[in-house]
């Protein structure tokens, strides 16, 4: 919410907004009991409501989980076993498939090259920032990749404009510093594989649940 590019708004400013909003109060009292609003209650509120924006129902949902084997064209199928092969894509390493279902992220701290400079040194040191644990650098927190076709641009700075520009990213092998995450390396894969792998990831757009967009009403 602080950061200048993002919201660039203090927690201090959020939390007094969001007290002075009656209508807000009496939202925050009946989650979290009575008291004031603060910068804590704020942050659980938004993650609890994150943790429901999960989409599903995709045409990889329908090929991997529903028996649908045309849910998937020959070029996502392609880019899906690119996408598990620990020799060519590696991707689902960290970007979880599992066997009833696939949230696209073990939820862990990686750091994958991004906001290195010309010298090799990192320019946002990401979860250590929270955590001061020196293994944590540049780490950060691994996305889910469902509807990854519609949230560009990509990686925590946005520096990657396309789907395309990331398998290229990760074809070099991302960025070399001392804390890289030892599965990030050189992919071998040639460019109508990396084709066939942004049409696998093009594959996991399926439907939001309800009411995840702004609320509908008279604007203050």
């Amino acid at each position: 919410m602080s950061n200048a590019v993002e919201m660039n708004q203090s927690h201090e400013v959020t939390v007094s907004k969001l007290q002075a909003d009656a209508s807000y109060r009496a939202d925050f009292e009946r989650a979290f009991g009575p008291g004031p609003v603060t910068i804590g209650k704020i942050k659980e509120a938004l993650a609890s409501f994150e943790r429901t924006l999960i989409s599903g129902g995709s045409p990889f949902d329908r090929y991997e989980y529903g028996a649908d084997k045309s849910a998937l064209n020959p070029a996502a199928i392609r880019g899906l076993a690119i996408f598990r092969d620990e020799k060519k894509g590696n991707c689902a390493s960290c970007h979880t498939i599992g066997e009833k279902y696939a949230l696209f992220t073990d939820g862990k701290f990686h750091n994958i090259g991004v906001g290195v400079d010309d010298e090799g040194n990192l320019t946002d040191l990401g979860r250590y920032g929270e955590s001061k644990l020196e293994i944590e650098k540049g780490a950060f927190k691994t996305p889910t990749l469902r509807n990854i076709a519609k949230s560009a641009p990509y990686m925590h700075d946005g520096s990657l404009k396309t789907l395309s520009d990331v398998a290229d990213y990760y074809a070099g092998g991302g960025n070399s510093n001392p804390y890289l995450d030892k599965r990030i390396k050189t992919m071998h894969i040639s460019g109508p594989e990396r084709s066939d792998l942004v049409a696998f990831l093009e594959s996991l757009t399926g439907d939001m649940p309800p009411n995840a967009g702004p609320p509908v009403g008279p604007t203050k």
